[in-house]
Parts: C-alpha cells; structure tokens; sequence
C-alpha cells in the first residue's frame, strides 16, 4: 500500500477490510482534531493500539490488574516502567518509531517480568479501549508507515476485534454512557481471556507467537539488581501519621522500612541498620533533618547512600540548604504514593 495520506469522512470498518484484504504491513497513523491513534499491523492482523489520551495511564491501569494474575508485576517494577518509557525525552537506544508503551511491552517480556501468553492478554485489553475511542471519529487524516523489526508478541483478527468494540460501544450508549466516559473491564480470571484458557484462543481472535525471542545485547536500560531481593528504607520523622504513611506506601515485598521518630537516636539506629536508602524530615525538635544529614555525610559508610530530605518547605533557599549538607533529593509535602516510589526508586537504580 505504501506510503499515503488522505483526508475526507470515512468509514473504519471499510478502511480496516481494506487493510486485511492486503495483508497491510506497518503503523496505520491516524489523526482527529488533537489525538492521535497508532495502530501497528502484520500481515492484515494487529499487532498493537495506542492513542495519545494519557498512554501510560491506560497502560499502568491495565499492568495493575494482570498483576493480580501475575505477583511477582510489583508496584516497583511497573514505577520503573513508566520512568523508563515515559519521559518526553527520547532514550538513546530506544526505537522512535514504536509508541512508547508499545516499547515498554517489549521491555517487560525481554526482562522477563511478562511472557508471551501475558503479553498477548496485554495487547488485547489495551486495543479494546484504543479502538473503541477510535470507532467515534468521522473524519480525520491518515497514513501507513513501514516500519521494520516491529516486535510481534500476538496477531488480533481486526474485523472481530471491531465488532466487539462495536457491540460494547452500542451497550454502553444504550446505558446513556458515551465513548469517551467509558471504563476499560478489568482482568477476570474466569474470562475467555485468562492464561489458564489462552491456548484455546489460538484459533480464534488472539494468536500468540510462539517462538521464543531471540537474545539481545544488553540495553543500557537501568533494573533493580537481581542480587538483592529487599531494600532497607529507614524513615525518620517525628510524626507518627507521616511515618505510617510511608509504611504503607512502601507496602511491598522488594522494601523493609525501619522507622525512627526520635531524631537524637536515629544516628546509632542507621548506623546499626545500614539501609540502603534514608528518608528524613527536615523539621524535627531537638536536631533537625539539615543537621543529621550533614552528620551522616561525615560518616564514611553513609557518604554514598541516598538521602531524601522530606519537606512542605518548597523554596528555593531550602533546596539550597538541602544540597549543601549533601542531601540526594528533595521530596515535598503532601506527596503520593507514585510521588514517593518513583524518587526512592531513582535513587536505588
């Protein structure tokens, strides 16, 4: 088919047969108003949907609920996706032709925390919701692009997977919801589309590649080190609310949290924990979160470990002061729990 734009009100599902009845290859591009869908073709199947409505926020909804499948897809693991893929700036070995979080697929089956059945359960829950908000646009421009080495986890039949959508759609605005105020389902175990029942799907909509992916050179892509399986966390505020707050944000099986709410000991209890990260308030009587840290960095094996000053104070001489007694980052008050897990996961990797 080439390379082409054109521009008129057309109809998806003729443009999509179109695509099927010539085996179409590449990355359909298709554009109305202000968002943008990617819609990645093999051969007439699809191989992956994305639009530009918050990617990563569909993306980590659905990574949330195959995590109830699958415990080892930690909060941590999916907080390092997002700061891997989702940044504006471009990586410098990543391929500028995959939408991101297309790319973090590819990412998670290459370290293992997915495997090609999972992905493919994935794929399919992700182009669901893409091209049900797709199927509510009249008019718009768009274009096939080639692209190369497009990475293939599972084929998804276009025409079934439309009339799903279509069906859905038409409940849903029977309901008196609109496409655009629509949920995506969630992961069911009991679903045609779990894992214990994905081998009988391979006739039908969803047909996963089963060739093992082949082994790549290492991709400068920064990951928890696999000889630690828990991070000591000390955590040392005079308030018992804060400390409990981040107790639970740290609920997870890849941290250990030792709280401190007496700054005047907390110097002999890191010193007797050794954590592999500290959390520490600035304000707190008797010795505050400025002094400590100051104290720490004079000691030799704390010289290196990461420091996070905890604070509401947001200006300027305050980061400042932060970074002259040699504090590694500056979390603010209130924060959440992403907020919290994305700075202390920096600091580790």
């Amino acid at each position: 088919m080439g390379h082409y734009r054109f521009s008129k009100e057309y109809s998806l599902p003729q443009l999509f047969a179109q695509l099927v009845e010539q085996q179409a290859d590449g990355c359909l591009h298709l554009s109305g108003g202000v968002v943008s869908w990617f819609i990645y073709l093999k051969q007439g199947k699809l191989l992956y949907a994305s639009n530009s409505i918050d990617p990563f926020g569909r993306f980590d909804r659905y990574l949330r609920r195959l995590s109830v499948q699958i415990p080892s897809l930690v909060s941590a693991i999916r907080i390092q996706v997002r700061l891997l893929f989702e940044a504006p700036k471009l990586l410098s070995n990543e391929d500028s032709s995959l939408c991101r979080d297309y790319q973090a697929i590819n990412w998670l089956v290459e370290q293992r925390h997915l495997n090609l059945a999972q992905a493919a359960i994935l794929i399919e829950e992700l182009a669901k919701e893409v091209m049900e908000s797709l199927l509510s646009v009249q008019e718009g421009d768009y274009e096939l692009l080639t692209i190369e080495h497009l990475p293939v986890f599972c084929q998804l039949d276009l025409p079934s997977l439309l009339e799903f959508c279509q069906s859905r759609l038409r409940q849903r605005q029977a309901a008196g919801l609109t496409a655009s105020s629509s949920r995506p389902t969630s992961f069911n175990p009991t679903s045609p589309y779990s894992l214990s029942t994905l081998a009988q799907q391979s006739a039908t909509a969803i047909r996963p590649v089963h060739q093992p992916i082949a082994e790549k050179e290492t991709t400068g892509l920064h990951t928890l080190p696999r000889s630690k399986s828990s991070y000591t966390i000390a955590c040392i505020d005079d308030s018992p609310a804060v400390l409990k707050s981040i107790n639970s944000f740290l609920d997870d099986e890849n941290f250990s949290v030792i709280m401190i709410n007496d700054p005047v000991k907390a110097l002999m209890q890191i010193i007797r924990s050794k954590p592999d990260l500290i959390l520490l308030d600035v304000t707190m009587p008797n010795l505050d979160g400025y002094e400590l840290c100051s104290l720490l960095r004079k000691h030799p094996s704390f010289r290196q470990t990461p420091v996070i000053m905890v604070t509401s104070n947001t200006g300027f001489l305050d980061r400042a002061k932060a970074k002259l007694v040699g504090a590694s980052g500056y979390l603010t008050k209130p924060f959440t729990q992403p907020d919290l897990v994305k700075m202390v996961f920096k600091h580790l990797t």
